[in-house]
């Protein structure tokens, strides 16, 4: 399955340069992929894997032409629109040499589509995830998931999407929306935002799979080496962030020696590499933050002042309330709690007011200014707030240790 996973963005991008017609083809690589999945454990896999699937796939996507011209009464219209050339399918070991992934995220990302559509259209084209697999991540029926997806193809014929680089002046923008669907990817594996289990691997490691192709293809993007240097070092911390019952356990309880000290060595210089040769970004800042705490050897121990400091870049270049959250809990880590719920009375009324991590952060600086009557009771609020089984059982744990 990893493989059909790496070979299936090389293929569908070969057909879609070859064709045009993203929705076609997609749906016949989709098609291959299955055929793969009968085939080769009983045939085993062929010598050329990226060849024999790309040849089952530019057979399927023939037929689907055909199919539906035939139907229509357009056959004749779209055989003398398709060079002759076009039909002939590859031989088995000619694997496309192109890549294409930059074009596939630019597709998938592109500006017609909502943010859902965006992400579900990436996980499936580009991540090689199957419909199911997507629907049991974002916990919706794949029937309900197989409808996003062919919306949002739908939306890209409509809209006249080409598979093609933009303009360079829409290039900045669109990389914008592919790196954070990448975030939103990863963010979801990370800390699923509902359900039982508090980390989802699959979709941290297809985000950490894809960003690290695309850094391949932009190594000087100073952002994109600072989304996987971010990645890289807040996944480092996986192992240690669940507890054998699966609870969630914080940062300033984690056993650090279980920290992946290989992902944060190449995390730290990733960032430091990324901030000597491009303007900082906000990933890059995050990243630089995510590197302090990596490197402090125990909670009481980290640079405050520079993880302050760098919060405090963060919100001049990308104002975000919920790295105000954060933000807040450095300054109490700084100049005392008062002072971070000072800070927290500015978004308490904002989009975050409903949010449980709004309240977790109070709790947090509640419990430090020792006011636990107060602090059991935020704790309890953002439980009752909570999506997640292990996040809520943490956060009523907190509560009850307040009382």
């Amino acid at each position: 399955m990893d493989l059909l996973r790496r070979l299936a963005p090389q293929v569908l991008g070969a057909l879609v340069r070859r064709y045009g017609d993203f929705a076609r083809a997609e749906d016949a690589v989709q098609e291959a992929l299955v055929a793969a999945v009968e085939a080769w454990p009983r045939e085993g896999v062929p010598e050329h894997p990226a060849g024999w699937l790309h040849t089952v796939a530019t057979r399927r996507y023939v037929d689907q032409v055909r199919a539906e011209a035939a139907r229509a009464r357009r056959e004749r219209t779209v055989l003398d629109a398709t060079p002759r050339d076009a039909l002939v399918a590859p031989p088995p070991d000619a694997e496309p040499p192109r890549d294409d992934l930059l074009e596939l995220f630019l597709l998938c990302c592109h500006p017609a589509l909502p943010a859902p559509a965006q992400l579900a259209l990436t996980l499936r084209a580009v991540g090689g995830l199957t419909t199911a697999e997507i629907a049991a991540a974002f916990l919706v029926p794949e029937k309900t998931m197989g409808q996003r997806i062919s919306r949002a193809k739908q939306r890209l014929r409509e809209a006249g999407a080409r598979f093609a680089l933009p303009p360079a002046a829409e290039q900045g923008p669109r990389l914008a929306v592919v790196r954070q669907v990448l975030y939103l990817m990863f963010n979801e594996g990370y800390s699923a935002s509902s359900g039982p289990e508090l980390l989802r691997a699959d979709l941290t490691r297809q985000a950490l799979r894809l960003t690290r192709r695309l850094r391949e293809r932009l190594p000087d993007d100073g952002e994109t080496a600072g989304l996987l240097a971010l990645m890289l070092l807040t996944e480092a911390r996986a192992a240690a962030r669940v507890g054998p019952d699966g609870e969630l356990v914080p940062l300033a309880e984690q056993d650090r020696g279980r920290w992946d000290r290989a992902a944060i060595t190449e995390g730290c210089a990733l960032v430091a590499h990324s901030l000597s040769t491009s303007p900082p970004g906000p990933y890059q800042v995050q990243a630089a933050i995510a590197a302090v705490h990596s490197e402090a050897p125990t909670t009481e121990a980290t640079d405050w002042p520079q993880v302050l400091a760098l919060y405090e870049l963060l919100d001049r270049l990308a104002p975000n309330p919920v790295a105000t959250l954060s933000r807040a809990v450095a300054v109490g880590m700084v100049h005392g709690p008062a002072a971070g719920l000072a800070l927290l009375a500015e978004v308490d009324s904002g989009i975050l007011a409903g949010h449980h991590r709004l309240h977790a952060v109070r709790a947090h600086l509640l419990e430090l200014a020792d006011d636990r009557a107060a602090a059991a009771a935020a704790w309890r609020q953002a439980a009752s707030l909570a999506g997640s089984g292990p996040e809520r059982r943490h956060l009523l744990r907190r509560a009850i240790n307040c009382q």
